[in-house]
């Protein structure tokens, strides 16, 4: 299911060098200084390497979290935090902003900032992963997994880091809590996609995968009301995807729900149910357009292009035509003037995220190693901070080629 999944540009970010000259005092100092700048350059790396793998990623990410930690922790418990917190400048762009970054002097910005593309790294991922022709049980099971893991990181950054900034986001960066909520609800909702398509390749009940799949039309609402206060010129192609998932899923639901019905004999309220997902499917395919031809950030997937956005096309039609013919022979029921309530509720394969900690800061880091930056030598005027107006090169990412389309996730 290549390119089925939109997915928001990497963050880019400035260069950091971490040389203190004058400040660092002791071979201990200058080692972790070199290891911060070798092992967040070789993060940055492999945010764009296609051979790169959750393994990789995780311990790349811990290497680099953990040295990191040390200028944001405090080693003794006595204060809060470092004294290095505010050593450094970090500047990053934003996913829906351009290349105008966001700079401050805060090793807290910079941990969330960088937590933020390792999240959207696992999407990315996800979404590669889920584009493979013939993609086997695991690799779904991968593809499930990394969206719950992105989902976790997310909400951790959220509840945990964001609080903690000097300087609160500005309406529309990234770091600020109503868009971090709409990615981590988009994640959840498209880890429920995984396990409706598995729902459906494993012939489970109509009435699990017609809640499944109410539950996460849901999610894509909700995601979308988040950024409804956004302005559209940067929001409006992300929210046309979340309106068209969701669309798309309700559609699903009332499908499913019409079987569910039929099989209880009420093949009047069936086909109400049935008609309705018809009229959302025809919606979902108007909105697909309107995607396309919506300019903004990120990549342009097409859903509407995909085997497993057309068997919905397909089932419709066919389930409604079996409930007309049922009940121009059997049921002879009138057919309901309004489309009957989705009350449902799943009770398996609601997706939760995986719980997300940043590593401990790294044994590197002594009393010893702290005391030899010395904050007094600093010098006095501070050139080197980078203009906050500057743009930042934006990241390369590897163009992904769409391949056969099967038509689901798991084969």
């Amino acid at each position: 299911m290549t390119h089925w999944f939109h997915r928001n540009p990497l963050k880019a970010t400035a260069p950091v060098s971490f040389n203190y000259y004058g400040v660092v005092t002791g071979p201990s100092a200058s080692k972790i200084c070199n290891d911060l700048r070798s092992s967040r350059a070789r993060l940055l790396e492999l945010f764009t390497d296609l051979n790169c793998n959750p393994e990789m990623m995780k311990n790349a990410a811990d290497s680099y979290f953990s040295l990191l930690q040390g200028f944001i922790n405090s080693l003794d418990e006595s204060t809060q935090e470092s004294k290095l917190r505010y050593i450094q400048n970090f500047k990053w762009t934003d996913t829906l902003q351009g290349q105008v970054p966001s700079a401050q002097q805060d090793a807290v910005f910079e941990l969330i900032s960088m937590g933020f593309n390792v999240a959207l790294w696992y999407t990315k991922y996800a979404s590669r992963l889920a584009g493979k022709e013939n993609i086997t049980e695991d690799e779904a099971k991968e593809v499930h997994r990394s969206l719950k893991i992105a989902a976790g990181i997310f909400k951790h950054l959220k509840e945990s880091h964001t609080p903690k900034l000097i300087t609160p986001a500005e309406k529309g960066r990234d770091l600020e809590s109503r868009l971090i909520e709409a990615y981590v609800i988009q994640c959840q909702a498209e880890a429920q996609e995984v396990t409706i398509a598995r729902a459906i390749e494993l012939k489970h009940a109509p009435g699990l995968i017609a809640a499944l799949a109410y539950e996460t039309a849901n999610f894509y609402q909700k995601a979308d009301h988040t950024l409804s206060s956004l302005e559209p010129a940067y929001s409006a192609k992300w929210r046309k995807y979340l309106h068209l998932k969701m669309c798309f899923y309700t559609a699903y639901a009332y499908c499913y729900h019409g079987e569910t019905l039929l099989a209880s004999d009420k093949c009047g309220e069936a086909i109400r149910s049935l008609q309705e997902a018809e009229k959302l499917y025809a919606k979902a395919e108007a909105l697909c357009k309107e995607y396309a031809e919506t300019k903004g950030p990120g990549t342009t997937v097409k859903p509407s292009g995909h085997l497993f956005f057309r068997k919905l096309g397909n089932l419709v039609k066919n389930t409604l035509e079996k409930c007309q013919r049922e009940n121009g022979f059997i049921y002879f029921q009138k057919i309901p003037t309004e489309a009957p309530q989705l009350e449902l509720k799943a009770n398996y394969g609601l997706v939760e995220p995986v719980p997300f900690e940043f590593p401990p800061t790294s044994a590197q880091w002594t009393p010893e190693t702290l005391a030899a930056f010395d904050l007094t030598k600093r010098p006095k005027d501070d050139s080197t901070k980078p203009k906050p107006e500057e743009e930042v090169k934006p990241v390369k990412e590897p163009d992904i080629k769409p391949q056969k389309d099967t038509g689901c996730y798991i084969s």
